[in-house]
């Protein structure tokens, strides 16, 4: 594949960079797992800490975010040395968790529980470390896909080679993390289980670190930045707020990402499934791993088909029509659970009885209803992330700068802000049913647990994906507006290279018109 088509209009990336740079999103999704979905059970459990703070100060946590991810993002918009604008980021933010993970999991619960103040303060100090390492890393996928390619046609296949590095980060965790917990009396509420946890996902997380800096290696550097190339950009505070304020398309993308990313973290969070399938069905052991792999093999014909309708239509067009499958699915999920029983044979999950297997027509369908709307809402999670690379080639477009940090660490405050809603949404709800700590797969079913399992499971995230489909309707940056949008930006780049001001440059190419045909 070559690096690029009609001299430099377009920027390609070889097949080894589209498939080791999206590591970069497992590396980060181990996090996703080891913190996000465990910590509130970790302080509740673990360190004894109040389940409300547990759950509440994951997301309190994110004011702190509002500071820190502008000054990450302008940071990383004014860094271009020796190793380029994203490695350095990619390394530091890699470390910084690491050491702050292995410190919250495994240092934490040796403080004696006669000084609770020392185990809630260093509770949100390691947090709050490990919050700006994740900052670190996440921004560089989204920012660094503006290096990596701009093809229209290499950028869809970021999503899938995106969600196979989720996979090996995300999946293997979930993968592990149940037959971990076998090895503990007391499952996910062991401190044994995040001693172990821990350094499994670590050195998984910095195996494919390495792999995605290698990926992004060629492409870190200045011809790939935008327009002006070396010139760094140096913006104040007001001029990044109104660069968002005018772009719209970003606006509409974080309310979009906002959905698919809440409707995945809550729905996937390890509480939830634990009282569907331990607490409801009674049966975690034998249903949560099954399920799991149940749902990735739904995915895998969405990915194709993602990748085929945005090739062909543009990444909104693609985005919408699988979500709408994934909340006409959940419709009927929802259907199932509200007819659940509890010791009714006939309408509860099922898959293996002690002759081996026994399934009925309740579990059938839910099997095809949960499976195919898994597969379609797994496939379009991540699908607003290529999509960023396309906002911060359109602010670009509208006013010269080069800002993919800003605008990667936007996108990434709103990502975690929405993941750590998460803990704090199922926390709260945990708390109505009158539970003090948040019920792991050992614990029995309590009144009222079924209508918080249909809320978080099946409610929460048909609605964050109704709001996904209402921000994409209004979404400007579809597949055609996205090839202007680069042949004009190629030709203005080359243009300031052969020695035009950018002024003129910005003047002189304003829509695909103005370029040559070579551009087109």
């Amino acid at each position: 594949m070559n690096e690029t088509k009609n001299g430099n209009a377009v920027n390609r990336a070889k097949p080894y960079q589209l498939v080791l740079f999206p590591l970069n999103n497992g590396a980060t999704n181990v996090y996703y797992v080891l913190v996000l979905s465990y910590i509130a059970t970790f302080g509740s459990k673990v360190l004894a800490l109040s389940m409300i703070f547990a759950s509440v100060m994951v997301t309190g946590m994110r004011l702190f975010d509002a500071v820190t991810d502008p000054i990450i993002g302008a940071l990383m918009d004014r860094t271009n040395g020796k190793f380029g604008k994203f490695r350095p980021f990619m390394v530091i933010g890699n470390l910084i968790m690491a050491v702050s993970i292995l410190a919250l999991y495994c240092l934490t619960p040796l403080i004696p529980d006669t000084m609770m103040w020392a185990r809630y303060a260093m509770f949100v100090a390691l947090y709050a470390v490990w919050v700006i390492g994740y900052t670190f890393q996440t921004s560089c996928t989204r920012s660094g896909q503006t290096v990596l390619t701009n093809d229209p046609k290499q950028r869809p296949l970021f999503t899938i080679f995106n969600t196979v590095g989720s996979l090996l980060g995300m999946g293997a965790m979930q993968f592990f993390a149940p037959i971990l917990a076998k090895n503990y009396e007391g499952g996910y509420g062991s401190a044994g289980f995040f001693r172990m946890l821990a350094p499994v996902g670590i050195v998984i997380s910095i195996l494919l670190t390495l792999l995605a800096v290698v990926g992004i290696w060629e492409k870190d550097q200045p011809k790939y930045f935008g327009i002006g190339g070396e010139k760094i950009e140096k913006l104040k505070v007001s001029e990044y707020v109104q660069i968002i304020k005018e772009n719209k398309p970003m606006q509409r993308l974080m309310v979009a990402g906002a959905g698919c990313k809440l409707a995945l973290s809550i729905a996937t969070n390890t509480t939830v499934l634990c009282m569907l399938y331990g607490c409801m069905m009674g049966n975690y052991d034998g249903l949560y791993l099954p399920m799991m792999v149940l749902g990735y093999v739904f995915s895998v014909p969405f990915f194709l088909l993602t990748v085929r309708t945005s090739q062909k239509k543009g990444q909104k067009a693609s985005l919408m029509r699988y979500v709408s499958v994934a909340l006409v699915c959940y419709v009927g999920v929802f259907v199932l659970l509200l007819l659940w029983k509890q010791d009714s044979a006939a309408f509860s999950l099922s898959l293996l009885g002690e002759g081996g297997l026994s399934i009925n027509l309740y579990t059938v369908l839910f099997i095809l209803l949960f499976g195919i709307g898994y597969g379609a809402y797994y496939a379009t999670a991540d699908m607003p992330i290529p999509m960023v690379a396309d906002c911060s080639d359109y602010e670009t477009y509208q006013s010269g700068k080069y800002i993919p940090g800003i605008m990667g660490t936007l996108f990434s405050l709103v990502d975690k802000l929405v993941s750590s809603l998460s803990a704090t949404v199922v926390g709260v709800a945990v708390s109505f049913i009158g539970l003090e700590s948040l019920p792991t797969q050992y614990d029995p079913y309590t009144p009222g647990m079924n209508v918080v399992v249909i809320v978080l499971f099946c409610v929460i995230p048909m609605v964050a994906w109704a709001a996904t489909l209402i921000a994409m309707k209004g979404y400007s940056l579809t597949g055609e507006k996205m090839k202007e949008i680069q042949a004009v930006n190629a030709c203005r780049r080359d243009a300031v290279a052969n020695g035009m001001s950018m002024e003129d440059a910005m003047r002189n190419y304003v829509k695909m018109e103005d370029v040559p045909d070579s551009y087109k």
